[in-house]
């Protein structure tokens, strides 16, 4: 019997990594020929070098497929569309289709990360403990709008919503509504408000971000029957969520909509953009931006200042200001 041929996109690996200075062993060539036929896929979540994989229509009693992740898609996140190959254990992602959105924020090094691809929809998930902090929703917020992706804030545990926090909570709330921002009011615990949030989740792909502790993984659960995420408690020091989500992963929801639980931070930088981006992000700022005496005004003391001029009228509130200002000046300083 005579060799089995291999395929023109084996024949293109191969070409590829000579160029690189490499060559494929025999049992690399073998193991590449035992791969099943190219099929489209997404992904679920990543695990390093290895990420599960599941058809673009899956279900929630689908099984994914464990897959490695050729060498040279360096940057695979959540809700990446690829084209991969099944194997007897473990499957191989060959290659990534074109994202439609990137959630991203920058590392350590101010290098942007991606989080989840392919969202259209972000939810910033807020409670009355952790405290939430308004700086942290402008920056999902301006995220969001770079991006094109609708946004949405959630206020979970209504029922733990008693005392001062109360008005504080409203109040923040009432700038974002003002702002014709979506604005929904829920409890994981009781199901307060959970009718509205699956009629708003529905037929999209669509984000979870805020502060551990929030009750995101609890959200999930709820949306997303049968999810193996792991619910935490909060912290007693400081009232700080435990990370208990580690790696963002994407679950169907049974109204056709999918969910991607992201890991919960404390802070979110926006070092990856430039301040105009920042700007445009604030949507109270567009209708002036342009009118600044100065084409590169950062809108922070310059005189003639088209937007420092609409907050000192009341167009622009004196806090949303402040947070632009905030940002604006960390990228300066990075």
């Amino acid at each position: 019997m005579g060799k089995r041929k291999l395929t023109i996109q084996q024949q293109r690996r191969i070409r590829e990594r000579r160029r690189d200075g490499g060559s494929p062993s025999p049992a690399e060539m073998a193991a590449d020929r035992a791969l099943g036929p190219e099929r489209e896929g997404v992904v679920i979540t990543r695990y390093g070098s290895q990420a599960d994989v599941l058809p673009p229509d899956f279900s929630a009693d689908d099984q994914p497929q464990r897959c490695h992740i050729r060498a040279n898609l360096t940057d695979l996140v959540t809700g990446d569309r690829i084209v991969w190959r099944e194997g007897h254990d473990t499957g191989v992602i060959e290659r990534a289709r074109t994202r439609q959105t990137i959630m991203a924020r920058p590392d350590k090094q101010g290098r942007s990360r991606p989080v989840a691809a392919n969202v259209d929809r972000i939810a910033v998930v807020i409670a009355p403990e952790p405290r939430p902090h308004a700086s942290l929703i402008d920056r999902y917020l301006v995220a969001a709008e770079t991006q094109g992706i609708r946004p949405l804030i959630i206020l979970n545990k209504v029922d733990l919503l008693t005392g001062p926090d109360a008005g504080h909570l409203k109040a923040l709330l009432d700038t974002y509504a003002e702002l014709d921002y979506e604005v929904l009011r829920v409890s994981a615990r009781n199901g307060d408000g959970m009718g509205p949030l699956f009629a708003y989740l529905a037929d999209h792909t669509s984000v979870l971000v805020g502060q551990s502790g929030v009750g995101k993984s609890t959200l999930v659960n709820i949306l997303c029957p049968g999810a193996a995420a792991t619910v935490g408690s909060l912290s007693e020091q400081a009232a700080k969520g435990r990370h208990t989500t580690t790696s963002a992963t994407l679950y169907a929801m049974p109204n056709g909509g999918r969910l991607i639980d992201s890991p919960g931070i404390r802070e979110f930088g926006l070092w990856h953009l430039d301040t105009r981006a920042v700007a445009e992000g604030f949507v109270e700022f567009r209708p002036v931006l342009g009118g600044c005496r100065f084409r590169d005004c950062r809108h922070l003391d310059e005189p003639g200042c088209a937007v420092l001029e609409a907050a000192a009228r009341g167009q622009i509130q004196a806090r949303r200001l402040a947070s632009y200002q905030h940002i604006v000046r960390e990228l300066l300083d990075h």
